[in-house]
């Protein structure tokens, strides 16, 4: 028999949601005190993404969501390897193995081990039948499938230690915009998010923008000046420096406006600080570039018109992704639905 059902599912997630619009004093504390543990966490970072995945519940979705889901009668139990590169990261592979009626076995990222366990206790104060399904550990053992998230160089060890049962492994990710020449000052303000909402640093932020020949900068550096105060963190500062200081020195060419470099470059992954361009000549060359690279893509932002084989989203819209938005386009619903 399955844990819950779809209907008390659908019930806890939505008042989670709720909750998360309008959190108590405890998870309010939490959430104050998260830069003590992670620099990179400030409160005004930790308040976005607490938004965004209240945003997510919501009924509606939840309910459309639960529409393609088939309760598991013999629960299998997930190891789930999660980042800690942004507030909250793993919070949907939790939520999806719960959906499924398995039971999550979570191995924390030491840069983010206050705030799900704060969230997932307010979870099961809603629901206390989910205290079943969810389980800690810092050694992973006694599993049957794993979902492990982490970079190009961990993967290898995930591959090495998990490649023998079912497993989702996910590496380096990063997302591009296109741009046409005819956005708006409101357009690029907005696409100002994707680049700099929690510092740069999560797959769905944009590293890489193309833009097309002749493209002026200006009109691209202008209506980002709002997110000028992101300088005076000290390690986004730390890190713009340390770029500005390499390019100087090696005579490389880029623009500066202060707080962003923007360097032409083939790459898709650029350092923190760095936003990495290339000039276009024809959309289609674009599209098809993305299409062969898309291993390499988490999202793309763009109000231009292209056939690509990844979602397309509206400037400013990377970083809230809806319920069936699966990290590397992998479905981890169906996943855990096969197992």
């Amino acid at each position: 028999m399955p844990f819950l059902s779809v209907e008390k599912l659908i019930i806890a997630f939505t008042k989670l949601g709720a909750f998360m619009a309008s959190p108590d004093a405890a998870f309010i504390a939490v959430m104050e005190g998260s830069s003590n543990h992670n620099a990179w966490f400030t409160l005004e970072e930790v308040k976005k993404a607490v938004t965004s995945l209240s945003n997510m519940l919501n009924n509606n979705d939840i309910e459309k969501w639960f529409q393609g889901i088939e309760i598991s009668d013999n629960p299998k139990k997930l190891g789930l390897v999660l980042a800690g590169n942004i507030p909250l990261v793993g919070f949907h592979d939790v939520l999806a193995v719960l959906a499924t009626g398995n039971i999550a076995l979570i191995k924390l990222s030491s840069s983010d081990d206050k705030l799900l366990p704060a969230l997932l206790r307010q979870l099961v104060t809603i629901e206390p039948a989910l205290e079943r399904q969810i389980q800690y550990t810092d050694r992973l053992k006694d599993f049957d499938a794993i979902i492990a998230t982490g970079s190009n160089n961990s993967s290898r060890y995930f591959d090495y230690y998990f490649g023998k049962v079912p497993n989702i492994i996910r590496k380096n990710r990063n997302s591009v915009a296109v741009l046409t020449g005819s956005e708006s000052k409101e357009s690029i303000a907005r696409l100002g998010h994707d680049i700099f909402d929690y510092f740069g640093l999560g797959c769905r932020n944009v590293s890489k923008i193309f833009i097309p020949e002749g493209y002026e900068i200006k009109n691209f550096f202008e209506p980002l000046e709002s997110f000028q105060p992101i300088i005076n963190h000290f390690k986004y500062n730390n890190n713009y420096d340390y770029n500005k200081s390499i390019y100087l020195v090696n005579q490389v060419k880029h623009y500066d406006n202060g707080f962003l470099l923007l360097k032409e470059d083939e790459g898709m992954s650029s350092p923190l600080a760095v936003l990495y361009f290339e000039y276009y000549n024809s959309l289609d060359a674009v599209a098809e570039r993305l299409n062969v690279q898309q291993a390499e893509i988490q999202c793309v932002v763009s109000e231009a018109q292209m056939t690509l084989d990844l979602a397309v989203l509206p400037f400013g819209q990377s970083q809230s992704p809806k319920l069936w938005d699966y990290a590397d386009n992998v479905d981890t619903v169906a996943f855990l639905t096969k197992l």
